[in-house]
């Protein structure tokens, strides 16, 4: 049987938004939020965060969570997912945004029916594009994917590009993912290639290299907190309602 450990990075440093784990949304931590969707996943063998910071690693503890203390070093989430597998056994390993407060089990779940089908490959998600100008928006990451549903390319750029002026769907890559503890292993040891270095995206680095990565499609869209502003449309979402 695959053991699957979901793992939320969670960093106190911020440049926009420092301890943003911590603030609060209708009287909760927001890392309080996550965990708690998180742990309505029937999938996951355990839920735990991943910090770096002392205040944040009390909090968790403190709302009956579990928490390991990772290094303040680490430039990327996948590097703190790295350091978990040491910490945590597991086989397989779900890195679920910290900044998500309104993350659906049901896509964590769908996540680990793909990765039991497919052991070695990463698996991650996409959303339908809605919104015309999320096309052409670089801080919005599209992906195309083959006919058996493995990524082919992701993009800041729109993809595929139009020249047909056919009616197209563009599809939104969500920041989820989950890795065989071997893969993300692997993974953080590579040098960045060139269309990492190029698009900023380090997912690239995992196609570069011949790793498989496969797409789920769902109809969630990822609802994240990068500003103290952003709290205030996530309440408006939950509208006093704990869960989503």
């Amino acid at each position: 049987m695959m053991k699957v450990i979901g793992v939320i990075p969670a960093r106190y440093g911020s440049s926009r938004f420092p301890g943003k784990p911590l603030a609060p949304i209708h009287g909760k931590p927001m890392i309080q939020r996550v965990y708690e969707q998180v742990s309505q996943s029937k999938a996951l063998d355990k839920v735990v965060v991943a910090t770096d910071h002392e205040e944040i690693m009390e909090t968790v503890i403190g709302f009956g969570g579990n928490a390991v203390m990772t290094s303040t070093e680490h430039e990327t989430g996948s590097d703190r997912i790295a350091e978990v597998t040491k910490k945590v056994d597991g086989d397989f390993y779900i890195n679920i945004q910290g900044d998500e407060p309104l993350i659906r089990h049901e896509l964590i779940d769908a996540l680990v029916e793909a990765a039991k089908e497919d052991p070695n490959a990463v698996v991650t998600a996409k959303t339908a594009i809605t919104n015309p100008e999320d096309i052409v928006d670089p801080n919005v990451v599209k992906v195309v994917t083959n006919n058996i549903g493995f990524a082919r390319y992701f993009s800041r750029s729109p993809i595929p590009y139009n020249r047909a002026k056919k009616e197209t769907t563009y599809y939104k890559h969500l920041g989820i993912y989950g890795y065989p503890k071997t893969v993300i292993n692997e993974f953080v040891q590579l040098p960045s290639s060139q269309l990492e270095g190029i698009e900023v995206l380090e997912q690239l680095r995992l196609l570069d290299n011949g790793y498989s990565i496969r797409v789920v499609e769902t109809t969630y869209d990822a609802v994240g907190v990068d500003t103290p502003e952003d709290i205030e449309k996530v309440e408006k979402i939950l509208g006093g309602v704990q869960h989503v």
